[in-house]
């Protein structure tokens, strides 16, 4: 089996818990693995897919609030924002050029 990292107490990030679910999938693809390490790797990819699938669904609500401008604002970012137009952001983003 590959490098199995059991919870080591620190959160892993994003990217890191992504490329441990693809490494899951190439375990399970593998025509030598046992039955049961094949099931043991195919739950562990479940609960990753379905954590993973939590953290986007949180960064789409918060890319969704900042573009919609109702995201909550400090006291600094409230003097920038008086000191620019009130038209919104221009990231440049979404621009058809």
């Amino acid at each position: 089996m590959t490098k199995t990292k059991k919870n080591s107490g620190a959160k892993k990030s994003f990217e890191e818990r992504l490329e441990r679910l693809e490494e899951l999938g190439d375990e399970i693809r593998k025509s030598d693995i046992p039955l049961e390490d094949a099931i043991k790797a195919f739950e562990e990819g479940i609960k990753l897919a379905r954590a993973l699938e939590k953290d986007l669904e949180k960064v789409e609500s918060r890319i969704e609030i900042l573009m919609n401008g109702t995201a909550p604002v400090s006291d600094e970012a409230e003097d920038l924002d008086e000191a620019s137009s009130s038209s919104g952001p221009e990231l440049g983003l979404f621009d058809d050029e």
